[in-house]
This record gives C-alpha cells, structure tokens and sequence, in this order.
C-alpha cells in the first residue's frame, strides 16, 4: 500500500444520505449493474438446474452402494439450493429480479440438466455440471475484478463448493467403479 488511507467521509455522508433508495449500491460500485444483474440471473439458473438435477439422482439412486452416493448427492442439491438463494439474495440487492422461471431455465443455465441411466451415468453428469460451473464461475469472478467485490466474493465462495462437489464425485466415481469390478453397470 502507498501513502496513508485518506477518505472524505462529508461526502460519503452526504452521498449516502442524498441516494438512499439506491440500497446498498453506492457511488462505489462501478460494474454495469444491469449485466451484472444479467450474469447472476444465469448463475441462479445454472444452480437452480444443478439443484432439481441431483434432487433427481438422489431420488433414482439405485444399486448396492446407491444409501451413500444417494447421500451425498441430496447434500449437493442442499448446497447447490444454499448457492441459488445467495445469489437470488444478491440480485434484489443490486436492485434486480431474481429470474426464477421455469419457461428459460435450461436456456439460461450454464450446466445442463441430463438425467442418467445408471448411478455411474448420474455421478459422470454431475461431474461434468460441476466442471462447467467450475470454469465459467472462475470467467466470472476474473470479470467482475474490483468492480464488483460483493459479488466476486460470493461466487468465489460458492466455486469453493462446486470445486470440493467436483472432488467428492471423482472419488465417488473411482471407489464406485472399483467396487463394482469396473463395470459401469449399476
């Protein structure tokens, strides 16, 4: 850091003071809140797919190991549904409209919604949705930059997550399929 912190808290103060139906957006925020606010709409999509994806492999978990994979992958849809309301939370913040209808859901999420045929088909599915959150939430968080800390804060969070599901699910999948001889099979 250069030289000592100097701020003018007057004008902060009257700033504050003269746009308050603004919320917690400030003369400080500096992204384009109207495509932040776009981006983040696809985020909610892309969690809120994730999560209905393994409500369902949580449901159709079948097979000998399917208590445990069907386990961890309700624990995934309740933090993939945590994800999806922190960022719903954060839309309304920034003066938005969480977008939460089904009709372009699929068209508005990153990942795609695939259902599976077996339980190795559904971990290989989800591995694949959590490798594209991974990758276009990290796009995002190098976009926002300082712009918009709020929100890169967040999504470095919650790619916290999507990379420890992506984690949990390759050792899922190898101790799986090692279990079961190397057939794909469930």
């Amino acid at each position: 850091m250069a030289g000592e912190f100097v701020s003018d808290i007057e004008a902060i103060r009257q700033r504050a003071r003269a746009h308050m139906e603004e919320g917690a957006v400030t003369a400080g925020y500096r992204a384009n809140r109207d495509q932040v606010i776009k981006v983040l709409n696809e985020v909610l999509a892309t969690e809120t797919v994730c999560t209905l994806r393994y409500k369902r492999h949580y449901f159709m978990a079948r097979g000998i190991h399917a208590e445990a994979v069907g386990q961890e992958f309700l624990q995934h849809a309740n933090e993939e549904q945590g994800h999806a309301d922190e960022v719903a939370h954060r839309i309304v913040q920034l003066g938005g409209e969480p977008d939460l209808n089904p009709a372009g859901l699929a068209q508005r999420s990153h990942a795609q919604y695939v259902e599976g045929d077996t339980i190795i088909d559904m971990m290989k599915e989800d591995l694949v949705a959590e490798r594209i959150a991974i990758e276009s939430y990290s796009e995002i968080i190098r976009w926002l930059g300082n712009d918009d800390p709020t929100s890169r804060v967040m999504l470095e969070g919650i790619l916290r997550v999507e990379e420890e599901h992506a984690d949990d699910l390759i050792t899922l999948l190898s101790q799986y399929e090692e279990g079961t001889g190397g057939q794909l099979a469930a």
